[in-house]
């Protein structure tokens, strides 16, 4: 079975289960409302698949250095989250949305920042050129599937922010960093998918 069919098949189980895997600890149950924003999750298509990641420019006044996957706010002239996640890896990345195959949303994830952000996962060829806008990606790379959905990888810790405890995950690949909403969008992912890179 491909991978594509894989992810497909386990995404579509998942969610017809009725199982809510979203946890939302990290949010101020009175925090209003959140401004709609959409990610791209690319997978890459090889024997041990990869996840396509970036880091932000260290000078950026929000989330600077940070790990995200690319993506953004949904703007108004796109048709839905799948544009939007499509348009936005594109725009910082320079992959071009005919080099994606859909494979459908995954779990809303509302940040502490007041961002509803959907993440979109596809599935992408391997080893493709990328031309990171340097205006928002400081770099990018690619770390194991495997590894980011394994719930081993994810230490769970806790901080006080904005006067109240919040929750956040922390996923090390080497020297990177991955915490914070992108940390969380992959914990969630990986309780979706839970064994499908068994």
């Amino acid at each position: 079975m491909s991978l594509f069919a894989r992810l497909s098949d386990a995404l579509a189980a998942s969610a017809a289960s009725g199982l809510s895997v979203v946890d939302e600890r990290h949010i101020d149950p009175d925090g209003g409302s959140h401004i709609p924003a959409a990610v791209l999750i690319a997978v890459t298509d090889r024997p041990e698949p990869g996840v396509i990641l970036t880091q932000r420019p260290d000078y950026l006044r929000s989330h600077p250095g940070q790990i995200a996957f690319p993506g953004g706010k949904i703007d108004p002239t796109d048709a839905h989250a799948v544009a939007a996640a499509l348009r936005e890896a594109d725009e910082e990345l320079g992959l071009a949305p005919h080099h994606v195959r859909v494979i459908g949303e995954a779990d809303v994830y509302r940040s502490g920042s007041g961002f509803a952000i959907t993440p979109v996962l596809g599935v992408i060829p391997p080893d493709l050129s990328y031309t990171p806008n340097p205006g928002e990606v400081a770099d990018w790379f690619e770390v194991p599937l495997a590894f980011v959905l394994d719930p081993a990888n994810h230490a769970h810790h806790s901080t006080h922010w904005k006067g109240a405890e919040r929750r956040y995950i922390e996923i090390m690949w080497g020297q990177r960093r991955i915490w914070g909403v992108t940390a969380g969008i992959i914990a969630n992912l990986s309780r979706r998918l839970e064994g499908i890179m068994a």
